[in-house]
């Protein structure tokens, strides 16, 4: 009976907490209506429509993929670093794992409670107070009010924020809205945390702040995906990396050999 339990904790262990399978999202190019058009409007628009069909009949399709068939793996704990240029898919990616955009093909499934930070102000509301999107926050997340007032001066302290708590968010800077959001998407223990580029707006003083909060989730078993083009933070915080480039995975692995190969291209591409 023994030996027959033993193998059971190594396969839980041995499953990623992210797996993306062939991930794709396509974009249609054009604007959108917000208003009801005039009638000359509609006229142009309808002229325009048809001469569209016709693009598409000759082979020209009006649309953009983002990302094209993207496979990964992560496992629990890793941090994983995630470069390219800027419109190469990253953000585009890191939305999709967030399930704030859904993929045109593919699947991306995530083992854990996920927390995330895609852009200042986001997942805030902002006729709400400092306090009142902390404990919102932690509601989405699935915790109850104790574990978010278990968590609550860490944040606050983090973020510093205390003369502001009863503020509504919308009167918040953006340096106001970056730090609390990180505070409050580092610190609720989340099993994978999600990081766009927003901190490359924060100060020297508070990047590094986060740069060693994210240290510390990893030590503790957050998994962490970022997107960086802050190079010598990816090399030195980082398991491994991967290089999107044209909305394709062109190169994983280690991070100083990821990085060697994706500034090579730059140069040739220069």
């Amino acid at each position: 009976m023994t030996s027959d339990l033993k193998p059971r904790p190594q396969i839980l262990r041995m499953r990623p907490i992210i797996k993306a399978e062939c991930l794709g999202k396509k974009y249609y190019l054009g604007r959108r209506e917000t208003v009801a058009p005039t009638l000359r409007e509609a006229l142009k628009d309808s002229m325009k429509s048809a001469a569209r069909l016709v693009r598409r009949s000759n082979g020209a399709d009006p649309n953009i993929w983002a990302l094209s068939d993207v496979s990964f793996e992560v496992q629990a704990g890793e941090v994983v670093g995630i470069i390219g240029r800027n419109g190469a898919g990253k953000s585009t990616l890191l939305r999709i794992l967030a399930r704030i955009t859904r993929p045109t093909t593919g699947l991306a499934d995530l083992f854990g409670r996920t927390g995330s930070l895609l852009g200042v102000g986001t997942g805030f509301q902002p006729d709400l107070t400092g306090r009142e999107n902390i404990y919102l926050n932690g509601a989405i997340l699935g915790m109850n009010k104790q574990e978010i007032t278990r968590k609550f001066d860490e944040i606050v302290a983090f973020a510093n924020v205390e003369d502001f708590l009863d503020t509504p968010a919308k009167r918040y800077s953006s340096g106001m809205y970056l730090r609390l959001g990180f505070a409050i998407a580092a610190h609720l223990e989340p099993d994978i945390l999600l990081l766009d580029e927003v901190l490359t707006i924060a100060d020297a003083t508070f990047q590094k702040r986060c740069l060693q909060k994210i240290k510390d989730a990893s030590r503790d078993g957050t998994t962490v995906l970022f997107v960086s083009h802050n190079l010598n933070s990816v090399e030195q915080l980082c398991d491994r990396a991967l290089h999107i480039d044209g909305g394709k995975l062109c190169d994983e692995g280690k991070p100083d050999i990821v990085i060697t190969n994706y500034l090579k291209q730059i140069a040739a591409n220069n």
